[in-house]
């Protein structure tokens, strides 16, 4: 079976990861790509094929389009999700998902209407070190786990961008939330999946301290709590200027879980009774360092299968919540819990 595959926003990630994972799956085959700055659907058109599109309701259109990403600006990516389960097309969405909890209800609500596959890009759940993390927390190896402290920190997406520092990234009105967003979201998901607890409660501070020339938050730490009672911070940051921090370290009764933290083993155990297990379990992805995220190959399996992925929209819309909750967080100045729902 060939999914045949669209991809809407021709920038860095559909460059560094989307289209070139699609391109390695023997399953997908490129049948359209779509970028308002035509330029670059062209440069995408010309390493990997497909038919050029500058409007991604006429790339919709295509019949012979199974399934899309979305790799637009954050304030489209429910918009143009909702459109694409419409039109009857599996949707792999960017994070975070949405600008809302009312847009990812939405994009929920279109995927259970058209039967169709949609998965949020949460790739730091496929990185092995975190998915032995979960295992060991899960059997009771740890015990009790106590407290947590998670950081995703760069310095800054100008690098990254295809626009430099006049990229969306730093532009509230389309990115919406700034370092936030583009990193937070991924710990608060993965602090999600590592505990397997849902977080209730947050407190925050979040600041635009490093890039003065962005409308949107560069700096922020949060204090959560999750239902069980579990405390720990959680920092993200596009100031880290000399070395990227994407490390999580897991505090329980009977060890230490430290993931990504040391610079050889991408999982440490270290455990009350003196022993020491290191794991060499393959690095995590960075800007520099693009090895496959397996995002889009579960993506296609679960197109392929039917089955739910790992990332569904509702666990998608459960990580924003967190996110949205530290927002009102630091502009009311108080813990705020967290709401699941708009109604909520």
């Amino acid at each position: 079976m060939t999914v045949k595959v669209g991809i809407i926003g021709c920038g860095s990630i559909a460059n560094h990861r989307h289209l070139p994972e699609y391109a390695a799956n023997q399953d997908v085959e490129i049948v359209a790509v779509c970028d308002v700055v035509k330029e670059r659907a062209e440069a995408a058109q010309a390493i990997y094929g497909g038919e050029i599109f500058t409007d991604y309701n006429e790339l919709l259109a295509l019949d012979e389009v199974e399934a899309v990403s979305v790799c637009t600006p954050n304030y489209l990516h429910a918009p143009v999700s909702v459109a694409a389960l419409k039109a009857g097309k599996h949707v792999l969405c960017e994070k975070p998902m949405a600008t809302s909890l009312q847009e990812a209800e939405e994009m929920i609500e279109a995927a259970e209407k058209s039967g169709k596959t949609l998965m949020i890009g949460h790739n730091q759940r496929f990185v092995p070190a975190h998915q032995k993390a979960r295992e060991i927390i899960a059997n009771g190896e740890l015990g009790k786990v106590y407290s947590f402290r998670t950081a995703f920190g760069h310095p800054g997406p100008e690098a990254w961008s295809v626009d430099g520092k006049n990229s969306w990234f730093f532009k509230k009105d389309e990115a919406f939330i700034g370092a936030m967003g583009d990193l937070g979201v991924h710990k608060t998901d993965l602090i999600r999946y590592i505990l397997g607890e849902e977080i209730a409660e947050v407190g925050a501070f979040v600041e635009t301290s490093a890039k003065e020339f962005a409308s949107v938050d560069d700096t922020a730490v949060c204090v959560l709590k999750t239902d069980s009672g579990i405390i720990g911070t959680l920092a993200a940051s596009w100031s880290y200027t000399a070395k990227e921090d994407n490390s999580t370290i897991i505090y329980g009764e009977k060890g230490i879980l430290r993931l990504e933290d040391d610079p050889q083993y991408s999982l440490v155990a270290q455990y009350t009774n003196g022993s020491i297990v290191r794991y060499e379990m393959g690095a995590i992805q960075t800007n520099e360092n693009q090895s496959n995220s397996h995002v889009v190959d579960h993506f296609i399996k679960a197109v392929e299968s039917g089955e739910a992925p790992l990332i569904t929209g509702e666990e998608g819309k459960r990580s924003l919540a967190v996110i949205l909750a530290a927002l009102e967080s630091n502009d009311k100045k108080t813990i705020e819990k967290v709401k699941t729902g708009v109604h909520a």
